[in-house]
């Protein structure tokens, strides 16, 4: 295959259609080209392929000849040549990736330029000034881009000639000083590069695409698909192109303009442009810009032809578009289009509007004179209106933001719980309690949380965590509670009373901003956006909801009943796992869990368990009614003991300077007793069970009981209790007898029936690979994959994501953080594995997933992929997951 297509190929299809090889710029270039007839500057694409080639073994082979003979071409279409002493033709060397990746790769405008066809170009023009700012445009530019050279190195002796000249804008500069200008840079580059600055055009072209392959990889780039999930193999296309002049004269300009405003969704014009410019200056923000609606009036003909090419675009694209183009003396050239990045509210508009009669207006006043067909009316389907809002426009509506980019960031980490807050820093959960209730905004800072921080993560408006990772405790509890979190800030530094970060302190009671969608951090007050559903937000879900009816549900993360109802009202269909332990850790409950560990004669331990099924008791029947006629997964104590306890090196601490009184001596012999090295991996689930099984039979009792007050209340409950940590059938058979028992001595003469099912989490590779003889003894499956994604790949969670897996993915080591987005190939293989086996056994077997996997859009449509029957997730993202399981039912047809 080709290396180089030409816009004007007789491509096999359409040219948007083959965005892999074209790059998303290429293939719309060769679009409006060869399909729309758009008045487009000639040039050509070098594909992906050889980007690929070029990353995996240098300059491909073959790739210098079809670049000559597509120059070749291209000057035979402009009747001008590269280089030129008399005519030149100048181009753009432009990145073009599949996705857009909006200034993150490199671009070279007036490549061709030298010390010969320079005169070349002032002659043709008439126009010395021009000419000797072009000229110096591309020195510099090329100097950064392609030479590494600082753009310091640039900038001193441009603000230099400004000052020397006593003029106070770039246009005012005289040719001759812009000449001189000229000599001064090409004398920067070969003071840095040791060589004269290249005056082949085929040099410049080289080293120009060279830059742009390059330029994949760089830092910014590759933070940017990290974000945006973009596979870091894709590699990106070149395009280059006839340069037009937007800054030839005071009857040029260059712009930027959208079919809609992509902030709101609201149909027609919208955007910037500039007179006498190059495209960069619209986007770099060095000078202000003018609304596109006055280009009406400084020039009317470009503003009609412009309306006339946004119809034909919309028409034909079938969406809101973005462009740039450019006026050289008086003529319209469309340099790009895409369809437009947008706002979570304008996605969600554009996507309802665009499912009734389109036939793009515009701006009033403005009366089109289309020589050619016009653009018929068209509209989308409902499904395709699903298809076109993605999880992070539905995030934005749901939580509130930055509403500016902050200025005083002080660092990024973790992303872990979407929203911002804005308050003052504190260190201890007990201080951030007392300034809440002193009507301040508080944002908690802990190296980790544990359970003793939860009545401060509860007043605070934001947490900030130093250590831990997505699935961490500060992470997981924030994100069931809506609260921002940002976790695994390694940088933050915290001493006592304050925090550093570099050579910056933040002492308690200063103001920190924090976006947990975004994981950035700011001293100081960031202006936040509001959380706004709209009435589009709700239609798109309520279409959502009839395509993946009965095809993949999805569920709630919920422990306690205002969680539940908050679930329900925004849309979960049951709840899939309801953590019990978290009904333990209430201040008035982790007593009670501590005197049960320190109980010395069975006879205190069955009293404080018999407290326990008391408080257990009510917070079931608040879960229950809540979910009234829904499932309801009740997962029995999971966590080893020693989380209830306090931390032994605090107590060691305490003992060694004020003293332990006789109970906190207590706690810390039995936190001694209950330490385990691994306690993830130690006595916690099942194995906590078989060691102190009248701590899952209280459970069990406790349920069953609410589930009675429930059926006698009128309401339906409907119960699934669920053994974790189970890795072999015969200790799914014992914890299963314990369950059963303790059912049939609670329910035994019921007139109406309960509805009770008891299954287990697969969350062990054993337990996976041996899911066939487990589901012997199950009535469904639910996948732990935050702890099978933990064993599987030997990470410690906490640690890995906040100290190693910046760097494994910056490298290309991983493709995806796997805690964030399930690992297709690894863990997603034993899911597979365990749904075969499982249902080898027993055909038709329920299976769902429980971990934080069950809120990420890409996961969820491997979960549908692999017939998972629903899936489940923190209350918060339910509306995402809701959308994203509809997008998985399409995407499989």
């Amino acid at each position: 295959m080709p290396n180089v297509y030409a816009f004007d190929h007789k491509h096999r299809k359409a040219p948007m259609e083959m965005k892999d090889l074209l790059g998303g710029k290429g293939a719309n270039l060769a679009e409006m080209t060869s399909v729309l007839g758009l008045p487009v500057p000639a040039g050509f694409t070098i594909t992906t392929d050889a980007c690929r080639a070029y990353m995996h073994g240098g300059w491909p082979e073959g790739l210098t000849g079809e670049v000559e003979r597509h120059v070749r071409r291209l000057e035979k279409a402009m009747g001008k040549k590269l280089g030129d002493s008399s005519d030149p033709l100048l181009v753009s060397v432009r990145s073009g990736a599949k996705f857009s990746m909006p200034g993150m790769m490199d671009t070279v405008l007036n490549l061709g330029l030298n010390d010969a066809s320079v005169k070349g170009l002032a002659d043709q023009t008439s126009d010395d000034r021009f000419a000797y700012d072009s000229y110096r445009r591309f020195i510099s530019m090329y100097g950064r881009i392609v030479l590494d050279i600082p753009g310091e190195e640039f900038d001193q002796p441009f603000e230099d000639a400004k000052r020397v000249t006593g003029v106070a804008t770039d246009a005012e500069i005289p040719a001759g000083d812009l000449a001189d200008l000229c000599e001064k840079y090409k004398e920067v580059v070969e003071r840095a590069t040791g060589q004269p600055f290249p005056q082949e055009p085929s040099d410049q072209l080289q080293g120009a695409i060279e830059a742009v392959f390059r330029s994949w990889n760089g830092a910014r780039a590759r933070a940017y698909r990290i974000r945006e999930k973009i596979d870091h193999e894709l590699g990106t296309a070149v395009n280059v192109q006839a340069m037009v002049f937007g800054n030839r004269n005071d009857n040029s300009g260059t712009g930027v303009g959208f079919t809609r405003d992509p902030a709101t969704g609201a149909q027609g014009e919208y955007g910037d442009f500039l007179v006498n410019a190059q495209g960069e200056d619209v986007v770099a923000g060095i000078r202000n810009t003018l609304p596109l609606s006055a280009l009406q009036e400084r020039f009317p003909h470009v503003h009609t032809e412009l309306m006339e090419i946004f119809a034909r675009l919309e028409a034909h694209y079938r969406d809101m578009c973005d462009t740039e183009f450019t006026i050289e003396d008086g003529r319209l050239w469309m340099l790009q289009t895409r369809v437009g990045k947008r706002t979570g509210k304008a996605a969600f508009k554009m996507a309802v509007d665009m499912t009734k009669r389109q036939d793009w207006k515009p701006p009033r006043g403005v009366k089109l004179t289309i020589d050619k067909p016009a653009p018929k009316p068209w509209q989308i389907s409902k499904e395709e209106a699903i298809s076109r809002v993605s999880a992070d426009h539905a995030d934005q509506l749901l939580h509130p933001q930055f509403a500016v980019r902050p200025s005083n960031l002080l660092t990024k980490a973790l992303a872990a719980s979407p929203g911002a807050a804005v308050g003052k820093v504190y260190f201890t959960a007990d201080e951030a309690v007392a300034a809440a209730e002193r009507g301040e905004a508080v944002i908690l800072v802990r190296s980790e949380t544990s359970p003793e921080d939860v009545h401060g993560m509860i007043a605070a408006q934001g947490i900030l965590t130093s250590r831990g990772g997505l699935v961490s405790h500060a992470a997981v509890v924030a994100r069931g509670w809506g609260k921002p979190a940002v976790v695994g800030a390694e940088k933050v530094r915290i001493t006592g009373r304050s925090f550093s970060v570099g050579d910056i302190t933040v002492a308690e009671g200063d103001v920190i901003s924090l976006d947990g969608g975004s994981g950035e951090v700011a001293l100081g007050e960031v202006a936040l956006s509001p959380a706004e559903p709209t009435e589009e937000f709700q239609s798109v879900l309520k279409w959502a909801d009839s395509v993946r009816k009965g095809k993949m549900a999805v569920r709630a993360n919920a422990d306690n009943g205002p969680d539940a109802a908050n679930a329900r009202r925004l849309g979960a269909e049951g709840i899939g796992l309801c953590r019990t332990e978290h009904m333990f850790l209430a201040d008035d409950r982790l007593p009670i869990v501590r005197r049960m560990i320190l109980a010395e004669t069975p006879e205190e331990e069955d009293a404080a368990l018999e407290e326990l099924r008391e408080a257990q008791k009510l917070d079931f029947v608040a879960i229950l009614e809540a979910m009234d006629n829904l499932p309801v997964t009740v997962r029995l104590l999971d966590p080893p003991l020693h989380e209830f306890l306090p931390s032994i090196e605090e107590l060691e601490l305490k003992a060694a300077t004020s003293g332990l009184d006789a109970e906190e001596q207590k706690l810390l012999g039995a936190a001694k007793e209950w330490r385990e090295v691994n306690p993830m991996l130690g006595t916690r689930g099942v194995r906590l069970g078989v060691i102190k099984p009248g701590l899952y039979a209280m459970q069990v009792r406790a349920l069953m009981e609410a589930a009675k007050e429930r059926l006698a209340a009128g309401g339906k409950p409907r119960v699934e209790v669920m053994i974790p940590l189970t890795v072999t059938r015969e200790e799914l058979a014992l914890a299963r007898s314990w369950v059963a028992g303790a059912v049939e001595s609670e329910t035994a003469g019921l007139r109406r029936k309960l509805d009770v099912t008891i299954g287990t989490m697969i969350e062990t590779p054993r337990a996976a690979v041996r899911a066939d003889e487990i589901a012997e003894v199950a009535d469904f499956f639910s996948f732990g994959t935050n702890d099978l994604t933990q064993m599987t790949f030997g990470f410690s969670r906490d640690d890995v994501e906040g100290r190693m897996m910046a760097a494994y993915l910056e490298a290309g080591l991983l493709k995806r953080n796997p805690f964030e987005t399930i690992d297709q190939p690894g863990v997603g293989q034993l899911v597979l594995d365990a749904v075969a086996r499982g249902r080898a056994t027993v055909p038709g077997l329920k299976m769902g997933v429980c971990g934080e996997h069950g809120g990420d859009p890409e996961s969820i449509a491997f979960f549908r992929r692999a017939g998972l029957d629903y899936v489940s997730c923190s209350p918060f993202r339910v509306p995402i997951a809701r959308l994203a399981a509809a997008q998985a039912v399409l995407a499989d047809g």
